[in-house]
């Protein structure tokens, strides 16, 4: 017997897909209402301009995903998804060096945004309590007399003189960066969440190429990251189902990839390591190159807010999007739709009100891993401009050695994937073990640097001239 009647979910992209099938286990009934109409088929919509370029599902994302929906795994696999150990099936290149090769027990997803969105919509779909309203917008919340409560929605008509509504126990905003709730409450008398931005002008362009076993032997993917401060440029080479290969160019701060061929690999040859352009200098592009820009990450701080209505929650992007380029949208999106279940759950049987204050809670500290990551490699870049994490110089200067570190050592490696993974927060690679290992390694590069340099003021000094016997 459910305590509550219905759901609203406006979004129909992962972030609500997955607070639909959350809601689905605690309320008698979910609408899900998505702007955009919402295809069967595996393949690109206009809601989701990023859709074709390559996406991420870190191995926490992948595992709540598959907890939410047994079967998924084998099913992304059977339609050609790879599912690999991020440490011993990724060629990575950070820092002037390949990172350590073994097995870590992350497992990451590579495939297609597409796929991955077309295998969670079925499922969210055929849940017998969930209907989707797709080609429909929303107008506005609607509110109880004292604006204390949002008790659902107002529809936006086509053709149509009357504004349908839908009433509601609680409505989420999964709506993403263009989220409207900002401005709905404000309306409404509620003062605005306070907002964090960080601007770094990322540019991708991102091209589709046949894949052959013979591409890559050794490895499923390759990342080479930039080389803060001195290089901007970075590349991504991801599988993706039927035997293709997607690969995104892109950079910080206006130093994007061309778009036309030679451009683009040209571009590709000047990245830290020549992997994704010996591979795709050879390989049968099948299709254009397609751009995105990102001009800053951007976080909500909806858990500083002293009020705000009852019977609403804001999930995934509209809290806080990231810079694309590290991969963590999604696995966030399914970390704080996660959080939603436990405190739903805690609250079975019992009134809703006052859950906005625990949720916005738990989601921050879901999106501060994340956020603190990407925002201080982010200001390694002297052009980077915003909200400045604190001592995030000194921070930086000994995350630099945990990646030196991770070249050759698979503890720090794995110290660095669980932070990556959101599953530890960042200051637990300052634990004594990992500290303790990453200070070796970063002596042992201090010697051989100085062995290098002896050997090298005494070696024998040729001249070119002939040598008496």
């Amino acid at each position: 017997m459910y305590a509550h009647r219905h759901a609203i979910v406006l979004g129909g992209s992962m972030a609500g897909l997955l607070a639909a099938r959350v809601l689905s286990d605690h309320l008698e009934h979910v609408t899900l209402i998505e702007r955009d109409p919402l295809p069967d088929e595996n393949g690109p919509r206009k809601g989701v301009p990023q859709g074709r370029h390559v996406h991420g599902l870190l191995a926490s994302g992948l595992n709540q995903l598959c907890r939410y929906f047994p079967g998924l795994r084998d099913a992304l696999t059977a339609d050609g998804a790879i599912i690999a150990d991020m440490a011993e099936r990724v060629r990575w290149h950070q820092r002037g060096a390949y990172k350590a090769r073994f097995v870590s027990g992350y497992e990451g997803a590579f495939l297609s945004r597409t796929l991955l969105e077309q295998h969670v919509r079925r499922r969210v779909r055929a849940l017998p309590n969930v209907t989707t309203l797709d080609a429909t917008d929303v107008e506005r919340f609607s509110w109880n007399e004292e604006h204390s409560r949002v008790t659902g929605v107002m529809l936006r008509a086509p053709r149509s003189l009357t504004t349908p509504s839908l009433d509601a126990d609680i409505v989420i905003d999964a709506t993403g960066r263009g989220s409207r709730t900002p401005a709905w409450i404000e309306q409404a008398g509620y003062v605005r969440a306070p907002e964090r931005s960080v601007k770094i002008d990322i540019g991708y362009a991102t091209r589709v190429y046949r894949r052959t076993p013979d591409d890559l032997p050794d490895a499923d993917a390759v990342i080479i990251s930039a080389a803060p401060p001195t290089s901007r440029r970075m590349g991504v080479l991801f599988p993706a189902e039927g035997d293709r290969w997607i690969c995104m160019l892109g950079g910080w701060h206006g130093d994007h990839a061309p778009t036309d061929p030679a451009g683009y690999l040209r571009f590709a040859e000047g990245l830290g390591a020549q992997d994704i352009h010996r591979i795709i200098a050879r390989a049968e592009p099948i299709s254009e190159i397609s751009t995105h820009r990102f001009p800053s990450s951007r976080r909500c701080h909806y858990e500083r807010l002293q009020r705000f209505p009852e019977g609403l929650l804001v999930l995934g992007d509209a809290v806080s999007s990231f810079n694309p380029s590290y991969g963590q949208g999604m696995t966030s999106a399914a970390l704080q739709a996660a959080a939603l279940d436990r405190l739903m759950r805690d609250r079975r049987g019992r009134s809703l009100d006052g859950l906005w204050r625990e949720y916005f809670r738990d989601v921050a500290r879901v999106v501060s891993i994340p956020w603190d990551v990407v925002s201080g490699e982010d200001f390694r870049f002297r052009e980077t401009t915003g909200a400045r994490p604190p001592l995030v110089g000194l921070i930086n200067r000994y995350v630099g050695q945990v990646q030196k570190a991770s070249s050759t050592d698979p503890v720090v490696f794995t110290a660095f994937l669980h932070v990556m993974n959101m599953q530890k927060v960042p200051q637990s690679v300052l634990a004594p073990r990992v500290a303790w290992r990453v200070l070796r390694a970063g002596l042992a590069r201090w010697g051989a640097r100085e062995r290098d340099a002896t050997e090298r003021t005494h070696a024998p000094v040729h001249d070119g001239r002939a040598r008496p016997h």
